[in-house]
C-alpha cells in the first residue's frame, strides 16, 4: 500500500458551532476551506480538538458530512471513530466509508478499565467493519491505556492497520512502534511540542491539535527536516513551543483560545462546548498578543526562506 497520502502535515479539525452552540455546516465549510488554502495534506476529523466526546451520533456524522462535502479528493481525510460503544464505533466507521474518508482512526475504549484483549476485540471489530485502513490513536495521558508493542505486533497481523497515531509524551514511543513494525507503516507524531524530534526518531507525518491556528510554522518545520537543516528545525520548534506554551496559559481550554484567534482572522467558527470553559476575563484581551505573536513567527521565517 502507498502511504504517501498520509505524510505531511494533517491539522485536527476543530469543532465548528453556530451561535445557539449547535454543529454549523456553514462554518464547518468556512474552516475546511480556510485549511486548505494553507496547502496542508489533510485533516484528522473528529478527535481530541473536535470535542468528540461531547458530541451525539447525529452530530458526529454531520460534521463527518459537512468536512467530506468541501473536501473529500481534495486532501486526505482520516475520521475518528473511537466512541462509548463498538457498535457506535462501527456505525461512524461505516458512514465514514460511505461518505469517502480514507482511512478510520479510534482511541482505545474509554471509561472503564478493560483489559488488553477487550481493546485488542474493539480495535479489531472496527477494523472488520470496512474496507478502509486504520489507524491505531495512542492518547494514554487521556485513556489511561498506552498501546503495548505486544498488542501491536498482534494487530499488525490485520492488513488494514497502517499506523499510528502516537500521542505519548515519551519520543522513544515512536522509534520503539517503528521498530515493531514492519516497512509499509505510518507513525504519526501527535504532540505537537515534539514535532521535530519526533520526525528525527521516526515519524512519517505528523497530526496535531494546534497544526491549524499555525499551519504555516508547522509546514516549514516539515521543509526544514526534510531539507536537513536541522538547526532551522529546531530553531522554529522552540518558537512553536512558546506560542503553545502561550495557548495553554489562559483560562479556559486551549481549544478556546484558538477559537478565539480564529475570530481574529475572520474564521468564526464558535466557542467550546461545556463542560470546556470558553476564555473569559481579562484573558480576552490576551487573544490578540497570542495571535500577533503566531503572525510575527510566521513573518520571520517567511523572510527567513525567501
Amino acid at each position: 500500500m502507498l502511504l504517501d497520502k498520509y505524510k505531511g502535515i494533517i491539522p485536527a479539525f476543530y469543532a465548528c458551532y453556530d451561535e445557539l452552540g449547535d454543529i454549523s455546516r456553514e462554518r464547518i465549510h468556512l474552516l475546511a476551506n480556510y485549511l486548505y488554502e494553507k496547502g496542508v495534506k489533510g485533516l484528522y476529523v473528529g478527535g481530541s480538538s473536535g470535542e468528540c466526546i461531547y458530541h451525539s451520533l447525529k452530530e458526529r456524522k454531520q460534521t463527518l458530512k459537512y468536512v467530506a462535502e468541501v473536501l473529500q479528493g481534495k486532501l486526505t481525510l482520516i475520521a475518528h471513530v473511537g466512541a462509548p460503544s463498538t457498535k457506535e464505533s462501527v456505525e461512524l466507521a461505516k458512514y465514514a466509508e460511505e461518505l469517502g474518508y480514507d482511512a478510520l482512526s479510534a482511541i482505545p475504549p474509554i471509561y472503564f478499565r478493560l483489559p488488553e484483549s477487550a481493546i485488542e476485540k474493539y480495535w479489531t471489530e472496527i477494523m472488520d467493519s470496512t474496507e478502509l485502513p486504520f489507524i491505531i490513536y495512542n492518547i494514554p495521558q487521556t485513556t489511561g491505556y498506552d498501546l503495548s508493542i505486544r498488542l501491536l505486533t498482534k494487530l499488525l497481523a490485520n492488513d488494514k492497520l497502517i499506523g499510528v497515531k502516537n500521542s505519548s509524551m515519551p519520543v522513544m514511543d515512536i522509534e520503539r512502534f517503528k521498530a515493531a513494525a514492519h516497512e509499509d507503516f505510518i507513525v504519526f507524531n501527535g504532540p505537537d511540542e515534539q514535532y521535530v524530534s519526533g520526525r528525527l526518531i521516526g515519524a512519517d507525518s505528523g497530526i496535531g491539535g494546534t497544526y491549524g491556528v499555525m499551519p504555516e510554522l508547522f509546514l516549514q518545520a516539515e521543509v526544514f527536516v526534510a531539507s536537513g537543516k536541522f538547526a532551522e528545525a529546531r530553531e522554529i520548534q522552540r518558537d512553536i513551543n512558546d506560542i503553545i506554551i502561550a495557548l495553554c496559559s489562559l483560562n479556559g481550554s486551549m481549544y478556546s483560545v484558538i477559537k478565539e484567534i480564529y475570530k481574529l482572522r475572520g474564521v468564526n467558527i464558535g466557542s467550546v462546548r461545556g463542560p470546556l470553559e470558553p476564555v473569559h476575563g481579562a484573558d480576552l484581551e490576551k487573544i490578540e498578543g497570542i495571535k500577533n505573536n503566531i503572525d510575527n513567527a510566521i513573518l520571520k521565517y517567511t523572510i527567513l526562506t525567501k
